[in-house]
């Protein structure tokens, strides 16, 4: 439960940061911010949709859940993470240079909460070690 309070303590902080300045002027940060946020914003809820009912905010697995490796989880592990970090990074390039360090913040977060995620994973699904030997923890390298 740390884990989710931290997290969504982490987002109030940055949403509540953007409307503080220093605010990116340049068209070429707006432009890519937005293109950054929509693109984490597909991934997000192909990741979303691709849960389904197995689909929790806490690190370890639903007791129904099933291991989901379809969808963009063929391709990353943590696609939720990776979504919701490139929708955070994008909407701070847009709104607010102090929301960028935060975001960066929130994806480091993310990370350590996938590392004792995928612990419990593993513990509850044994295919789980065979899945992430195939499929790469990251598509950015410092994030995930």
């Amino acid at each position: 439960m740390r884990w989710v309070i931290a997290q969504f303590a982490l987002i109030a902080v940055i949403v509540g940061s953007s409307f503080l300045g220093p605010h990116p002027h340049a068209l070429v940060f707006h432009v890519a911010g937005a293109l950054l946020a929509a693109l984490g914003l597909i991934v997000f809820a192909w990741a979303l949709r691709a849960m389904g009912r197995s689909l929790t905010p806490l690190p370890r697995p639903r007791d129904d859940g099933e291991l989901v490796t379809s969808g963009p989880f063929r391709v990353v592990r943590h696609p939720v993470y990776l979504g919701a970090t490139l929708i955070f990074v994008g909407l701070s390039l847009v709104f607010s240079w102090s929301s960028l360090i935060l975001s960066c913040a929130l994806a480091l977060l993310w990370a350590a909460k996938a590392r004792v995620e995928e612990r419990y994973l593993i513990e509850r699904f044994p295919e789980y070690a065979d899945y992430s030997r195939r499929v790469r923890r990251r598509l950015v390298p410092f994030v995930y």
